[in-house]
């Protein structure tokens, strides 16, 4: 019982110091494309801010959010992992608009490794 507890320890210890590694490694800003849109990557997330002027009306963006940390395996709850995960996602956002995503959420949390913007609907 005691090995396995200290085990259970060394791994939580071990994973807290990759992520806080990633975490100053992996902060900044990032900008992605469409062109149109400017995104700003934090800690644990990530905004972006879109001014596509000359987009038709029914043009929609997405942010999306790449981590790396401690979340829920999918279909496998309560079992988590450790790795990389795409966090929480802004939905849909006008071409005139603002968004935000996170890697910080009910079931995760994490340091952001990378965010992009995809075209959601055009």
């Amino acid at each position: 019982m005691r090995k396995s507890v200290v085990a259970a320890v060394r791994l939580t210890a071990a994973a807290a110091a990759v992520v806080g590694f990633s975490a100053v490694v992996g902060s900044g800003a990032a900008h992605a494309g469409p062109q149109d849109c400017v995104v700003t990557r934090d800690l644990v997330g990530a905004s972006v801010s879109c001014h596509d002027t000359g987009a038709p009306a029914s043009r929609e963006y997405s942010l999306i959010v790449e981590c790396w940390g401690l979340a829920g395996i999918p279909n496998a709850f309560p079992l988590m992992g450790i790795g990389p995960y795409q966090g929480s996602w802004s939905g849909a956002i006008k071409a005139t608009g603002q968004g935000s995503a996170s890697c910080i959420g009910p079931y995760s949390i994490g340091t952001a490794t990378n965010a992009y913007v995809v075209v959601y609907r055009d």
